[in-house]
């Protein structure tokens, strides 16, 4: 879909009250055969530990042990009208590349770039642009264009044997999860809101069947798909369910998809980079038209993430042949 066409869409949409997610502007991919070749220590990640699109690749970043090889800038949970701050960082700066918001490489890279400033994004460091902001291809080439860099006992996160099904259920679980909590959340009519409803629900409902007697999506393994599943349940209960109307039921109230959750939480890579404070800040103190009091609840308890899942009875093996990351 060109621009135009996307401009198009997005405005009979908008009249539906449907939400639409601003496309990815740049789209440059870091690989050997192309412009930007793969260099240890030339590329910076961006991430917003809130964002559940950033989360991914901090999530592959480290099952794969890139973390020398891709340094890594976190932004505050908390977004002001300049967009994404390193003042998380001494003097408001990022310590790599000397920004203060991200939009300076949006700039840098786009002079006329006006649309939103999205995380997650590498950027060149020598000349402090973005490369790209294509959160679906960057944990895909984190795994597949950095391979010379992936510590030993990296586990192999898109096994080319079950790239086709692990893309399908990508596909859907985009469509409805992913992306479903954010079209309940904006929709600006009711028939819209319960359309994304129903379909979210009915998603979850099959991703219960569908593990019910496997302990991962795709394979006896860890792969993409469980990466990118999991950002989504892990931020349900504290911010989808109510912040976003996605209410018919809690994560705890579905017992497959919660002890699978919780598989995932208590697997080396995936809870360790998990920041239930950064999350609830940043949707609850950003979305004023959600929110408007910036209220941040107190809730929900976090100590049922440590809870015993016995998912390990379905048998299954998180990292393959390989370890978990150190």
């Amino acid at each position: 879909m060109d621009a135009q066409q996307h401009a198009q869409f997005a405005a009979e949409t908008s009249r539906r009250g449907e939400w639409v997610r601003q496309g990815n502007r740049f789209t440059e991919r870091i690989a050997d055969d192309g412009a930007w070749p793969v260099e240890p220590g030339r590329y910076h990640l961006v991430v917003s530990l809130a964002c559940p699109w950033a989360h991914r690749s901090l999530i592959v970043r480290r099952l794969l042990g890139l973390d020398a090889a891709l340094s890594l800038g976190v932004v505050d949970p908390i977004r002001d009208e300049r967009g994404w701050r390193f003042t998380l960082d001494p003097g408001g700066v990022d310590p790599v590349t000397g920004l203060g918001f991200l939009a300076e490489a949006y700039r840098a890279a786009d002079p006329d770039f006006s649309g939103r400033v999205t995380v997650p994004a590498v950027l060149d460091i020598p000349s402090r642009r973005v490369v790209t902001n294509d959160f679906p291809q960057l944990s895909l080439d984190l795994s597949t264009e950095w391979t010379r860099h992936h510590r030993p006992g990296a586990p192999e996160l898109y096994p080319e044997h079950l790239r086709d099904e692990i893309d399908a259920i990508n596909a859907e679980v985009y469509r409805d999860v992913n992306n479903g909590v954010y079209r309940c959340g904006f929709a600006t009519t009711q028939a819209a809101y319960e359309q994304a409803f129903d379909r979210l629900f009915t998603a979850l409902d099959r991703l219960e069947l569908r593990l019910a007697d496997r302990r991962y999506l795709v394979g006896d393994t860890i792969t993409e798909a469980d990466v990118r599943l999991f950002t989504t349940l892990v931020r349900f209960d504290a911010v989808y369910h109510g912040h976003f109307k996605c209410n018919r039921n809690k994560l705890t109230e579905l017992p497959v998809l919660w002890a699978y959750a919780r598989d995932l939480f208590q697997t080396p890579g995936f809870g360790d980079t998990v920041d239930f404070d950064h999350i609830k800040r940043h949707y609850y103190g950003t979305h004023a038209e959600l929110n408007p009091t910036g209220i941040v609840p107190a809730g929900p308890d976090l100590s049922g993430w440590r809870l015993p899942h016995h998912r390990d009875q379905l048998g299954g093996r998180p990292f393959g042949e390989g370890t978990p990351p150190g």
